[in-house]
């Protein structure tokens, strides 16, 4: 059973991994045997150095993720440098609160742009390697709102809504071509995004109050999620939005 899912000799780029769920994903699959490229905008250098204390290969690669330009580069340099890609995790994002009356254009194609235009085409890249390679797994992040409406994030939940169905669309095209494609459906999470909901005091006790855990989530309570839907024991597992929630969609 351990085989299933051991990841020792993949290869994983994860997106946004400086903090975070993206560093609690790639700090899970580097424990599970995994090598790790990590992309975004800062330096992921506390990542780096928990990566390489488990004895995994690391590189970090610099790019805006909210541009389509530099993704295609990202998969070349990350197979030049490790030899194969076998895992993709979509992580990175932003959220732009405010009333739907007065969210600007720029803030919505902002978030539309780094959370679902990139999303895609960096899974494009990496989909024509894994396709030649035989098979790969791509993981995007979704969220509680890929299922709801949410309050004062209009974009977020509108560019979360479109990760579910393009979850389920590029699994339906490439499960044929040996590559997995799911999604973790993270609910109320303790990151820098949740920052100013955390500190809400009216807003803060009512999530609390729903989440049947009796508690907010941990970048670490992704960790078996993550692992199993990169190893080979989800290889009959396409097109799942898979919710860590703590509960709250039960409710």
């Amino acid at each position: 059973m351990h085989d299933l899912f051991d990841l020792h000799g993949r290869v994983a780029l994860v997106t946004g991994a400086n903090t975070g769920l993206g560093q609690g994903i790639a700090v899970a699959l580097a424990q599970a045997g995994a090598d790790i490229v990590a992309a975004g905008r800062s330096e992921p250098a506390d990542t780096g150095a928990r990566v390489r204390a488990l004895g995994r290969r690391f590189l970090s690669l610099h790019a805006d993720l909210a541009q389509t330009a530099p993704l295609s580069p990202l998969v070349e340099e990350a197979v030049a440098a490790f030899g194969r890609l076998d895992i993709l995790v979509n992580n990175a994002g932003i959220i732009r609160r405010a009333d739907a009356l007065d969210v600007t254009e720029a803030d919505w194609d902002a978030v539309l742009d780094t959370n679902l235009k990139s999303l895609f085409f960096l899974s494009q890249a990496a989909a024509r390697h894994m396709r030649h390679q035989g098979g790969g797994k791509i993981i995007n992040v979704a969220s509680l709102l890929s299922f709801q409406g949410g309050i004062r994030v209009p974009a977020y939940a509108a560019s979360k809504s479109g990760v579910a169905g393009i979850t389920h669309a590029l699994a339906n095209e490439w499960a044929a071509h040996g590559i997995n494609v799911n999604a973790i459906a993270p609910g109320y999470f303790e990151t820098n995004n949740t920052s100013a909901l955390r500190s809400d005091e009216e807003r803060a006790p009512q999530i609390l109050a729903r989440i049947p855990a009796g508690r907010w989530g941990r970048p670490d309570d992704l960790a078996g999620a993550a692992v199993f839907l990169a190893s080979r024991a989800s290889d009959y597992v396409h097109g799942v939005l898979l919710p860590v929630d703590g509960g709250w969609l039960a409710r």
